[in-house]
């Protein structure tokens, strides 16, 4: 008989973020093909007995290619077996759970989605900022700061550089420089505020707080390592103004937090 794929979204890393029906399908699993960025908590909750491939992609080294795990999925099933498809975020935003589905549908195999937080979610609940608020934004944009197979960045520059909208920016860490200067020369302010979040909603979170025209120097000067996520917009004021209060709660040691402007 021929199994099943599920594609399940994990959240940002913090396992309490993820769905009832993604915890549901983990724990029917006999094998896990699992992502780089899927955090050890998560990977705990591996049912027992099943059998992990790791297929995970680093920048500029993806030690599986995508073909390579479309078809490792597709073995897997057609051997019978309930394969857990485990991405960091949610698997239809800027991952590839939308390829492997139609790869798998293709041929035959069935397969179901648990969608999961994605990473800006994520970060709007673990920095109290909001990816939207009356008065500062009315609108938000996801991009892709990277590429397939490394290729320059192609923006819509124009249409990113509203002031109104807050954007988010994945995958972005190399390329931080040419999308400040992307955006500035469209016209958003040098002034904008920007806040850097690595490893949101794990024990190894790291928050930097800048500006758009000094982002990329201070994301090196503080050692951020992908997977870093950028908020660029007024919204990102809401956090500076919580350090100014008593009600903030205090930040675990580890946080590196760097205020400018």
């Amino acid at each position: 008989m021929t199994g099943k794929v599920f594609l399940i979204g994990a959240g940002p890393g913090d396992p309490e973020l993820m769905t009832m029906r993604a915890v549901r399908m983990l724990g029917a699993a006999d094998v896990v093909v699992y992502d780089r960025l899927v955090s050890d908590d998560i990977m705990a909750m591996v049912p027992e007995g099943a059998r992990l491939i790791g297929v995970g992609k680093a920048p500029q080294f993806h030690s599986v290619p995508q073909d390579r795990i479309n078809e490792i999925l597709l073995e897997e099933a057609l051997a019978g077996y309930v394969v857990a498809r485990l991405k960091g975020g949610d698997p239809l935003i800027f991952g590839r759970g939308s390829e492997e589905a139609a790869y798998l549908a293709a041929h035959g195999v069935e397969t179901e989605y648990a969608p999961g937080i994605t990473a800006a979610q994520g970060v709007a609940s673990a920095t109290g900022v909001p990816l939207t608020h009356r008065g500062l934004a009315t609108s938000v944009q996801y991009v892709t700061g990277h590429r397939q197979a490394d290729q320059p960045l192609d923006l819509d520059w124009k249409r990113l550089a509203n002031p109104d909208t807050t954007l988010v920016v994945y995958m972005g860490v190399a390329n931080i420089g040419q999308i400040a200067v992307g955006l500035m020369t469209e016209g958003l302010p040098e002034s904008t505020p920007v806040m850097a979040v690595a490893e949101s909603t794990t024990p190894r979170e790291k928050r930097l707080i800048s500006r758009l025209d000094s982002i990329a120097a201070d994301v090196r000067d503080a050692g951020l390592q992908a997977p870093v996520l950028f908020f660029i917009g007024k919204v990102v004021s809401m956090y500076r103004d919580q350090l100014s209060t008593e009600h903030v709660p205090q930040m675990a040691p580890e946080l590196a937090v760097a205020a400018h402007g």
